[in-house]
């Protein structure tokens, strides 16, 4: 394994082969849909729609699997195994942990979703051409009122819970415990050892780990991409910058600059203040927004919320739905989501197990599944309340706030600004929380694409908890610049849809390492048991 990596010159430290490969990949993708924006679009648009109609029952299936191995490696005697020796410890407390965690694995998308995805589930004119809320529909509540608007947060917590976790718990907890507990490198090819052995310092390998570092560069450089108009909208409601793309651009680079300073000083230190930093201002966000808001309604509905969801995540689950509107719903929502989930669960993953060496599989799984769907409650209960409030309770009826029609416009940033005013107002307080909003959006972004860097520099250093700095700078750079070229030439979409379409190959690794981390377990448990009767 070690002869893989180059042992002088520029490449010292790092699998030359794999990070030329990947080098040539991303500048090829980049070419065709940065040439070629509108037939890249067609052509990963038909496939991912092809996949979404195909294979949703497939998702479905793969997605509840995973969640239930969750909850076997709990109740199991599996779950006190340590990802690392027996006498290992955590390298992290708990609060820098789930920060590091939460920041990766989710920050950006609850602020970019936090207030449309539940205003449209709200909704009920079905302007996109299908339902809005099939689920509400089947519970009877189609009119705009109260019980619509819990059943509207329980399907975006249903999207953003256990089932999504469940996919980066699995990928993470497979790494971690192959390369902390067997000695592998912490790379995706690990997973595959209990069926091909040596062989995954071959070809195979080689493909998978690549197929990983694209998901972790076109991922991040997506959401970069697509998520700075919603920073350059706030700073233009708190300093009056125009919102176009220059400005966006100006923020890619100097997210990138962050991010690159970040990850070039390590995990415990960037990566780790940063994203406890998150949390901090996150708290006090989110305070605002509960204390400013309708405070005993949002605890209200958090408590209905809960019991929703308790009730109705395993069925929701399940459902599948056979009539076009509602098949068009699921396709366009809950099976897009659980392909951006597994899109992303390589990066996400890996990162997750790099700062995990010492915990019990217990733990792990508990930790990574239920502590950040707890957190995901709490945040789109109060964002996403306070809009579904003020449009239950707008001057012209429910449902006249204004919010919705951002939505139907797909004017996701003014969405999320237009309920934080419906909270403090235009003045100063008003801009107070809006410049607390956009740092949020900057800093997650700082967190994902920082850590996004040192997961594919892992990958390719075969495992190198600190791979070579200059690759770190130098896939920084890259990301940037990925986010930033399809910017300019209009192939982020495109880009986004190709990257849900990679699901489907990456859900078929996913279910491999999940039968490989189970095969090992079992393995070593009957070992365990062998000895102890022989002792």
């Amino acid at each position: 394994m070690v002869t893989e990596l180059s042992q002088d010159g520029f490449f010292r430290g790092m699998h030359k082969g794999m990070t030329l490969t990947a080098a040539a990949l991303v500048l090829a993708f980049v070419l065709f849909t940065g040439l070629g924006p509108q037939l890249a679009g067609e052509l990963f648009g038909a496939t991912r729609a092809w996949i979404e109609s195909t294979f949703s029952g497939y998702y479905l299936v793969t997605v509840m699997l995973l969640l239930a191995v969750c909850a076997y490696i709990v109740v199991s005697r599996h779950g006190s195994i340590r990802l690392g020796s027996d006498d290992s410890r955590p390298e992290f407390s708990n609060f820098a942990w789930f920060s590091m965690l939460f920041s990766a694995g989710i920050g950006i998308g609850i602020l970019f979703f936090g207030v449309a995805e539940p205003v449209f589930y709200l909704d009920n004119s079905a302007a996109f051409g299908y339902p809005n809320n099939p689920h509400a529909d089947m519970a009877g509540a189609t009119a705009i009122g109260h019980q619509r608007a819990i059943d509207a947060l329980r399907v975006s917590v249903f999207h953003w819970g256990l089932h999504g976790w469940a996919i980066y718990v699995i990928v993470g907890m497979s790494l971690a415990y192959f390369a902390y507990r067997k000695g592998l490198p912490l790379a995706l090819r690990s997973a595959l050892y209990p069926f091909i052995g040596e062989r995954i310092f071959g070809p195979i390998g080689h493909a998978v780990d690549i197929l990983g570092v694209l998901g972790c560069v076109f991922g991040v450089a997506t959401s970069l991409g697509l998520g700075v108009s919603q920073m350059a909208v706030g700073l233009e409601r708190l300093v009056g910058i125009g919102a176009g793309l220059d400005t966006q651009l100006v923020l890619i680079a100097v997210i990138s600059l962050i991010s690159i300073l970040s990850v070039v000083s390590g995990v415990q230190r960037g990566i780790k203040l940063i994203s406890e930093l998150n949390i901090w201002v996150s708290v006090v966000v989110v305070g605002a927004f509960l204390i400013g808001g309708p405070t005993l309604w949002l605890v209200s509905a958090f408590g209905e919320t809960l019991a929703d969801y308790a009730t109705h995540f395993i069925p929701m689950g399940l459902w599948y739905a056979d009539e076009p509107g509602p098949a068009a719903w699921q396709q366009a929502w809950t099976i897009f989501y659980w392909g951006w989930w597994l899109a992303w669960a390589p990066f996400v993953g890996l990162f997750i197990a790099r700062i995990s060496k010492g915990r019990t599989l217990r733990e792990f799984v508990l930790g990574v599944l239920l502590v950040p769907t707890l957190i995901i409650f709490v945040w789109l209960i109060i964002f996403g309340g306070n809009a579904l409030y003020q449009e239950l309770h707008a001057a012209g009826g429910p449902g006249s706030a204004g919010i919705i029609e951002l939505v139907n416009a797909w004017n996701l940033p003014a969405a999320l600004f237009a309920s934080a005013d419906g909270i403090a107002g235009t003045g100063t307080l008003g801009w107070l929380l809006s410049a607390m909003m956009v740092f949020l959006l900057m800093s997650w972004f700082v967190t994902s694409s920082d850590s996004g860097t040192l997961v594919l520099t892992t990958i390719l250093s075969l495992g190198n908890d600190e791979p070579p700095q200059r690759f770190r700078v130098f896939w920084g750079v890259v990301i940037g610049l990925v986010a930033a070229v399809l910017l300019v030439a209009g192939g982020l979409k495109a880009l986004q849809t190709a990257l849900i379409a990679a699901a489907l190959p990456l859900s078929v690794v996913i279910l491999v390492m999940t039968a490989g981390v189970l095969v090992s377990l079992l393995r070593e448990s009957r070992r365990s048991s062998t000895a102890v009767s022989r002792g």
